[in-house]
């Protein structure tokens, strides 16, 4: 793999899974620090990240199933993220570590929490970095993760933006549209107007561009429904596995042994937010989606509250929870904020 931050390698592990590719920093041996990425993006995203670790760590990011170098195998959705957290556990076991500090960003912050809910003993800590809500992507209505619909109408593969798939799967690293990968990056991933410098722009862009979108993988299927806005989940793929249908993580507020968590989000977050971009809810209510049936029937989903809503349950129950919230940031507090994110990581896992 090009352009890697000096003390970051790349290789290919066989699990009992899947072909799992990562990246990695420090020596093996070293306390484990598990990065797992988000969707529309792969382990490069976390790369300077673990370049700044320092050496008593082995870093690890790995690719996902559909993204980055891993193999491209159909994620069931009717698991939720389940595919996902055995596949991380798989490369784990591969590894011979027992235990690691996990860190998850966006789609990644649920994976860490469905592997504390199906392996808690292998998690020392949890770090939330922007996590989704634990009651999944779109289609609640309150903050116990109620739907709006029975059949989970607004969420599911078919939320997805036809033409951005069809820029991913073309290659396309141009600016030229709103729904090119780099103007969503620039748009959404960060705060406008942060920006990169150009080549690690470039390798974000590319790692965006190796998301599969093969039947199975991203976006995944879909239903027809009679209920707006008449897309429901289909069965397979990534935007389903992170439907409300399948995905309910509200059972890691009883988890247990309970490790501390860590959640870090940014103040200006459009992607994970109570009033988020890419939320049927709140798209309706600004008028980007016609015909919605207004805020009684079709609310924006609280994603915040309802993360804290499960946490603070998980206080109850007898865990710890540091919330962290950082200004002038959006989705990527790790990129936009290195060195407060690494220092709040640090000091989280020491």
């Amino acid at each position: 793999m090009e352009n890697l931050p000096s003390g970051v390698r790349s290789r290919r592990v066989s699990t009992e899974r899947i072909e799992t590719h990562l990246l990695e920093s420090g020596a093996d041996g070293g306390v484990a620090v598990v990065f797992v990425h988000g969707n529309v993006s792969s382990s490069r995203f976390f790369a300077e990240t673990l370049a700044a670790l320092p050496d008593a760590y082995h870093g690890i990011a790995l690719d996902l199933r559909g993204f980055g170098h891993s193999e491209t195998a159909p994620v069931d959705a009717t698991r939720g993220v389940g595919d996902y957290a055995d596949d991380v556990i798989a490369l784990l076991d591969a590894l011979g570590i027992d235990r690691a500090h996990l860190v998850g960003w966006s789609v990644g912050g649920a994976v860490i929490q469905q592997i504390a809910v199906s392996a808690p003993q292998r998690v020392a800590s949890l770090t939330l970095s922007a996590p989704m809500s634990p009651f999944g992507f779109g289609g609640t209505r309150d903050v116990d993760g109620n739907p709006c619909y029975d059949d989970w109408a607004g969420t599911g593969g078919g939320t997805a933006n036809p033409d951005f798939v069809a820029r991913l799967g073309s290659g396309d690293r141009t600016a030229d549209a709103d729904t090119s990968p780099r103007s969503i990056m620039r748009a959404f991933y960060f705060k406008p107007p942060f920006a990169l410098e150009a080549e690690r722009e470039d390798a974000y862009v590319d790692a965006m561009l190796t998301t599969a979108t093969v039947p199975g993988s991203y976006p995944g299927d879909m239903t027809t429904s009679a209920n707006w806005p008449t897309v429901a989940p289909g069965a397979r793929g990534v935007n389903n596995a992170i439907s409300g249908r399948y995905c309910d993580l509200s059972g890691f507020a009883d988890v247990e042994p309970r490790p501390p968590v860590l959640w870090v989000r940014g103040a200006d977050d459009q992607v994970v937010s109570d009033t988020s971009f890419f939320d049927f809810g709140f798209l309706g209510q600004v008028g980007a989606v016609p015909g919605w049936p207004g805020a009684e029937a079709f609310p924006a989903q609280p994603m915040i509250a309802q993360t804290r809503a499960v946490l603070d349950r998980y206080v109850a129950n007898g865990g710890r929870y540091q919330e962290e919230v950082l200004a002038d940031c959006g989705h990527s507090p790790h990129i936009e904020h290195p060195e407060r994110f690494l220092a709040l990581l640090l000091s989280h896992i020491a």
